[in-house]
């Protein structure tokens, strides 16, 4: 038992990483109807960011700071130069885009930083918690507390304020937001901006997790992200979460508990495939 709830703690802290990650892509997607591939380099640059500023200032707060600003930035680039432009074609177009944008991040990465797997040796400020036999270590401590942070954040962002009505009014209908006086360019920059920053956030803790930080570590979440948001509902906050703490438990406990002989990667695909036969609008999607 001690086993399978140390393995189940693992899980939701997989499962919370995972979140953040497909949140930007989610919240994207919901404003822009744009399958945002990228989203998995952006946060590749925000953990060479945060190991960066790390090893410039000692400070992993700064880390995280300087990580989120410049991955905010980033985001905006992406957004205005890439996909702004290719909005008026088919939506194959800004996904080619897309592809693009994360291929060429991916190679300046390794031009900049070299094609090393990096360690990422950052003291977290959390206590670990032991509650009888059970030990949930510093690291997953981080994790909890973040992800939990993050959000409480966009929870309140996107019921609680003006900005946020303004967002799913964006995410109903474009032409009909600008009619009513919202700025839709706005507010798909302040989603870029949201949700890149969330990316860095994401990107450190996986460093953090594995120690270990490369210029290809996007590419596995590039398509799990994908494979989750149509699980979770295209474009549902919510629905991405639940998917994404599904996903860290699942692959846990069934490969790292129950030992099956399944590739961890493939359960996102096997979940998709389940989710789009019995239910094609996902989880929390509506028809």
């Amino acid at each position: 038992m001690q086993l399978f709830i140390e393995q189940f703690l693992n899980g939701i802290a997989m499962g919370s990483i995972y979140a953040l990650v497909t949140l930007g892509l989610a919240l994207v997607y919901g404003v822009m109807r744009i399958l945002h591939v990228a989203h998995a380099a952006v946060y590749t640059v925000g953990a060479y960011m945060g190991l960066l500023v790390l090893h410039l200032t000692g400070s992993l707060i700064l880390g995280f700071l300087g990580a989120m600003v410049f991955c905010a930035f980033l985001g905006v680039v992406i957004e205005r130069f890439i996909y702004y432009p290719l909005l008026k074609y088919p939506p194959y177009v800004p996904l080619i885009g897309s592809i693009a944008a994360m291929l060429a991040i991916e190679e300046l990465c390794r031009l900049v930083a070299g094609p090393y797997i990096l360690t990422f040796p950052a003291k977290l400020p959390f206590p670990a918690v032991h509650i009888g036999g059970i030990t949930i270590s510093e690291t997953l401590m981080a994790v909890y507390c973040i992800t939990a942070s993050v959000l409480i954040f966009l929870w309140y962002l996107t019921t609680k304020t003006e900005l946020g009505l303004a967002m799913r009014a964006t995410s109903q209908d474009i032409p009909i937001a600008d009619a009513m006086g919202i700025n839709s360019h706005w507010i798909m920059s302040i989603t870029f901006i949201i949700g890149s920053a969330i990316a860095a956030i994401a990107g450190i803790l996986v460093g953090i997790y594995y120690n270990e930080v490369y210029p290809t570590m996007g590419a596995v979440p590039a398509y799990k992200t994908l494979a989750l948001i149509v699980v979770g509902g295209m474009g549902s906050v919510p629905g991405a979460v639940i998917a994404s703490l599904l996903l860290g438990v699942a692959e846990t406990l069934l490969i790292g508990y129950a030992n099956i002989p399944l590739p961890r990667d493939a359960l996102a695909f096997i979940a998709m495939i389940a989710v789009l036969m019995w239910r094609s609008e996902g989880l929390m999607g509506s028809k």
